[in-house]
């Protein structure tokens, strides 16, 4: 474990350390930074300085700061990577493949043990919920829009058709998850998958808006 009181150094010079007490060390930091700062006014640099490493040392270890948020909240997946994922298709399956990817990654026991756990404190006032709503905005939802902007739709409208993509996906998983509302409870994922896909493609598309 690395030591995070160290005892005086030259102001501006990282310290070295084992790749073990740079990752700990880093872990560290960055759960006191997303405490005190938030997720959006938390930065990799500023991680970097609390821990006393070089701050290539943060990407090589946790690639962004949605990774090392993982990380840090004992994630069992990316959340990011998997909404990656689902978007690296042609725009008309992206309904389609956003549903079927997300629900079947919370069929997995421990990625739905702690979706439920996020879920409900996302939905609280706590400090917990602040931070992982503020994840949940930046990363998920910004990659969801920027994946609509590539059609050619314009920031504002991406915007919301993003926020109504990740509504209805949050509110699928909800009642799924942890309300267990039947039938939804029970359906399979392709069946459900054929269910909510259109209407997810549709908000993707900017159907019924303005656009």
């Amino acid at each position: 474990m690395a030591d995070l009181n160290p005892g005086p150094r030259r102001r501006g010079r990282p310290r070295k350390a084992s790749s073990s007490d740079a990752r700990a060390a880093i872990t560290a930091a960055a759960s006191a930074e997303f405490a005190e700062k938030g997720y959006d006014k938390t930065s990799l640099r500023g991680i970097a300085r609390r821990a006393q490493v070089d701050s290539a040392l943060v990407h090589h270890y946790f690639e962004s700061k949605a990774g090392l948020f993982a990380e840090v909240v004992k994630l069992p997946v990316r959340p990011d990577h998997i909404v990656r994922s689902a978007l690296d298709v042609s725009d008309d399956r992206l309904g389609e493949s956003l549903v079927h990817t997300v629900l079947s990654a919370w069929e997995h026991s421990n990625v739905k043990s702690i979706g439920v756990t996020i879920l409900r404190s996302a939905v609280s006032d706590s400090a917990a919920g602040r931070l992982i709503r503020q994840f949940l905005l930046r990363d998920l939802k910004g990659a969801v829009a920027r994946r609509i902007e590539d059609i050619g739709v314009d920031s504002a409208e991406a915007d919301l058709r993003a926020t109504l993509v990740l509504t209805q996906m949050a509110g699928a998983l909800m009642f799924r998850h942890v309300l267990e509302l039947e039938p939804l409870a029970s359906m399979s994922v392709d069946d459900l998958t054929a269910r909510l896909a259109p209407a997810v493609q549709g908000h993707l598309d900017g159907v019924g808006g303005s656009n």
